[in-house]
């Protein structure tokens, strides 16, 4: 299954590590990704396919977890579901 992560908050040393550390115990593939921040605020999107067998609810519930412990709001949607929500 595709998702999409997105990441905001307050920049600091390890968010990406965080996460990605996140994902692989998870076994999800991180197969995209970008970042920016802007006066000191991160912004970090992924796209990830997560492994035939996983739960989707338990991975979002991880890295909302890791979001928690970091002080950044993380969400996970399903690819299909963010694409509909973007459509022009």
């Amino acid at each position: 299954m595709d998702v999409v992560v997105t990441v905001m908050g307050q920049d600091r040393v390890g968010i990406v590590a965080a996460v990605a550390q996140t994902l692989a115990d998870h076994n999800v593939n991180i197969v995209d990704m970008t970042q920016t921040i802007l006066h000191g605020s991160f912004t970090m999107m992924m796209g990830a396919t997560l492994p035939a067998d996983a739960d989707f609810a338990t991975v979002k519930q991880a890295v909302q977890a890791t979001g928690e412990q970091l002080g950044m709001t993380i969400q996970m949607q399903r690819h299909e579901i963010f694409d509909a929500m973007h459509e022009l």
